[in-house]
């Protein structure tokens, strides 16, 4: 836990120097256990070897009615200290979308986050999304692809209720075990989503963003996750 901790210090202070992009990624990480550039919440995550080098995934297959990550009350606190039982309850009440809070991002409110994704398996979902506005209290915005729909959409979590907000602007098939990129772009409410550098999603917010960032998957979906990446504004 103390290790956690002073590794968590040593990200956020590195975060604070607004000039520079926040890589945060397992590359340097064994495969097999579970991540330590990222803090699971819900669901399975683990470090695999992909291509020779090291990735994060999310392992849906053992999915049943959907769990919290094990050392829920330990990862909880290691983020919000006091604060975690709010979030912990709104975690267990919409636990079967698996999500990862990246160590080192306090407070992303202007400018960019992106990743390299990859479809493994799936059969209810093929889901992947980036994760942002993570509150105290467990509420959070998440920019995803659907496999199994080919769209981006805009989602909203709420006190424990997933809400639709808007889908990008066409169809976009992808090819199982293949990378592909997505990014998202905030300028204070305004909100831009982009596919393989090709802008699909715009939006206004109701209010700024500001919160924990990570990523995010559905129910069954396996997904490989790699270059995490945040570029604050300037």
């Amino acid at each position: 836990m103390i290790r956690v901790l002073l590794f968590t210090t040593a990200l956020a202070a590195f975060a604070a120097d607004s000039s520079k992009t926040i890589r945060i990624d397992v590359a340097q990480e064994k495969p097999g256990g579970e991540p330590k550039h990222f803090l699971p919440i819900v669901g399975d995550w683990f470090v695999t070897q992909e291509g020779g080098r090291s990735v994060l995934m999310v392992d849906g297959r053992k999915w049943k009615s959907g769990q919290p990550a094990g050392g829920l009350v330990d990862k909880a606190r290691a983020i919000y200290g006091s604060r975690h039982e709010d979030f912990i309850d709104n975690v267990k009440a919409f636990a079967y979308y698996p999500y990862a809070v990246a160590q080192g991002v306090d407070d992303f409110h202007d400018g960019e986050i992106s990743m390299k994704f990859q479809i493994v398996d799936g059969v209810l979902d093929q889901c992947v999304g980036i994760l942002f506005n993570v509150k105290p209290n467990g509420d959070y915005l998440t920019v995803r692809f659907n496999g199994k729909e080919d769209n981006l959409v805009l989602w909203t979590f709420n006190k424990g209720v997933r809400k639709f907000v808007k889908r990008g602007t066409e169809e976009w098939p992808l090819n199982m075990h293949q990378w592909y990129t997505m990014k998202i772009v905030v300028k204070g409410t305004k909100l831009e989503g982009y596919l393989n550098d090709r802008k699909l999603l715009d939006y206004t917010l109701a209010e700024p963003v500001s919160g924990k960032v990570g990523v995010w998957s559905k129910t069954d979906s396996v997904i490989c996750y790699d270059d995490f990446a945040v570029v604050p504004a300037r």
